[in-house]
């Protein structure tokens, strides 16, 4: 192995990255260059990390690198809550003061109540990360790397069975395990509420990372932030039941936490319920939430079917939802009595319409869901999802719809939209009866690669804020007003004359143009002028061109 691959060059290899943009090739050794400013230390993990993967594919090291910065956080939480006991214990100003005999004060280092109180998670002294560290040279690393999670997992109940406990069978080239525990050792999680946030940072980056890297595959257990975050700042929940029925590795759920907590609320304010069918994917959103302190209710299927529903007697005050389509079974003959389906049985190979009337019956009276589908559904005719979209709309069931740009998703190129489905339009806000509001967001987003578009902070506020305005729900204090281009009101007979298509672009028209004010003479002149410049550098080059061919023999 070259230098940069042994663990001695791990910190060579992370000053390397750290001194480069990333993207760029190594600068060239030699004349002294301006030194390139430091980039965002979770890039340089991140690009760390990569290196260190070789071959092994994205998928499976996921789950390894993961699992270690939980591993990580849980550890140095634990060790940092020891020394908090120790100085309390210790302190003769102190009501838990035990006196100045040391053995008194170890043995208060091992009280779990100590930690438990303060929801800290009881790591055994095997398991915790310096132990590990110490032996990250050993052949057996991974081995010890799963009797660690073994044992973290039978001290905390709340974490049983949902550590993914497969170091030691990891195709990882020898000793790329030690580097990688060496690598995760320069993370530094403490000092309270900051060490989540900078635990939360790193996790949610790595999710995106690794769901570039595994492409198609690596869309399915995770939406994009930004889309997650637009679902979240339109349906604006402060407090309540929120579910989402397809958590993939738990997005939903953090950015619902962060609007409550910018909002002036907090964490326990909202509940949480969800559901994931792939169990490796369950366990990144159960380490998700773990290491966030959220209690949550998650079962281990999807809610594709009403007997599978992990919740089947609850009723919830927000949905969130990014699902799958290609559920076969729903629109099967056994589900023709089924009680979800208030406005149609969904046909069978195309599960859009089951999922939208999923949602709509579990929602609380007054509840607001809001769900990730493909375009196709605002204007599909076919196997009757055209009546099923009629009778949705006049239940008064569809409050909001919003297309959105390609290239948002990882695992598609396919433009998608966001319904925004209610059972009570005159709860949250005005009466909003007969009414549907459009939003045509098709031109939003900057691309952030040759295949990935990014919703900024301003689109979404921009989406949020027409919504809100439009509920007149309080969230905002401006008034409502139709943008052309944008964003529409329409009433229950104008979608009636569009054959019920809930295409936004069929309602909010074109974008204004800005008026042109400058004289056609002038600018007639101003043009030609331009172009008469333009013809005449043209041909210098061209004439320059030609010189430059003379001068190596051969003639133009």
């Amino acid at each position: 192995m070259s230098q940069e691959q042994t663990p001695e060059g791990l910190e060579a290899l992370l000053q390397d990255i750290q001194s480069e943009p990333a993207g760029q090739p190594a600068k060239k050794r030699g004349r002294k260059q301006k030194d390139a400013p430091a980039k965002d230390f979770k890039a340089v993990l991140w690009a760390s990390a990569d290196k260190l993967r070789a071959q092994m594919d994205a998928a499976e090291y996921k789950h390894l690198v993961l699992g270690l910065i939980f591993l990580k956080y849980i550890s140095d939480t634990f060790v940092e809550q020891q020394q908090k006991v120790l100085s309390t214990v210790s302190n003769p100003e102190s009501d838990y003061y035990l006196g100045d005999d040391p053995a008194d004060h170890q043995e208060a280092l091992e009280d779990r109540d100590y930690y438990t109180q303060e929801n800290v998670f009881w790591v055994p002294a095997d398991a915790r990360w310096e132990s590990l560290r110490n032996q990250a040279k050993q052949p057996d690393i991974g081995q010890l790397i799963d009797k660690a999670l073994v044992a973290i997992e039978n001290e905390n109940p709340t974490l049983r069975g949902k550590l993914d406990k497969r170091f030691g069978a990891a195709q990882l080239e020898p000793g790329r395990m030690g580097e990688l525990v060496d690598l995760i050792s320069t993370i530094g999680f403490g000092e309270g509420k900051k060490s989540g946030d900078v635990l939360g940072e790193v996790y949610e980056y790595f999710l995106g990372q690794f769901a570039s890297a595994e492409g198609k595959k690596g869309g399915q257990f995770y939406t994009p932030a930004h889309v997650v975050k637009t679902l979240v700042a339109v349906l604006a929940p402060h407090k309540g039941r929120v579910y989402d029925p397809c958590c993939g590795s738990g997005g939903m759920f953090v950015q619902s936490e962060r609007f409550v907590e910018s909002h002036g609320g907090r964490r326990d304010d909202i509940s949480i319920y969800g559901q994931e069918s792939n169990p490796t994917t369950w366990r990144l959103a159960a380490m998700n939430l773990a290491i966030r302190g959220f209690a949550a209710d998650l079962g281990q299927e999807p809610a594709d079917t009403f007997a599978r529903d992990q919740h089947p007697d609850q009723k919830f005050d927000y949905i969130l939802a990014n699902p799958p389509f290609n559920i076969s079974d729903w629109g099967g003959e056994k589900y023709d009595s089924d009680p979800r389906w208030t406005f149609g049985r969904p046909p069978a190979g195309n599960a859009n319409y089951a999922w939208l009337q999923h949602m709509l019956w579990k929602l609380r009276p007054g509840g607001e869901a809001g769900v990730v589908l493909a375009n196709g559904s605002m204007s599909s005719n076919t196997s009757g999802e055209g009546q099923i979209r009629e009778a949705m709309v006049r239940g008064d069931a569809v409050e909001v719809m919003v297309a959105l740009p390609g290239q948002l998703f990882l695992n598609t190129q396919i433009p998608v939209c966001l319904w925004f489905l209610t059972n009570d339009k005159t709860l949250r806000g005005r009466d909003r009866r007969g009414e549907t509001l459009f939003i045509d967001a098709r031109q939003m987003g900057s691309m952030v690669s040759r295949v990935e578009r990014v919703l900024t902070d301003e689109d979404i506020a921009k989406v949020a804020d027409a919504v809100h305005a439009w509920r007149g729900d309080g969230e905002v204090e401006n008034a409502y007003e139709d943008v052309s281009g944008f964003c529409y009101s329409a009433k229950f007979d104008e979608i009636e004359k569009n054959s019920f298509v809930l295409t936004p672009g069929r309602y909010v028209g074109a974008a204004d143009q800005e008026e042109d004010v400058e004289p056609f003479d002038q600018k007639m002149k101003r043009l030609t002028s331009l172009l008469k410049q333009q013809q005449e550098e043209g041909a210098k080059l061209d004439q320059q061109i030609a010189e430059n061919l003379r001068r190596v023999g051969y003639e133009f």
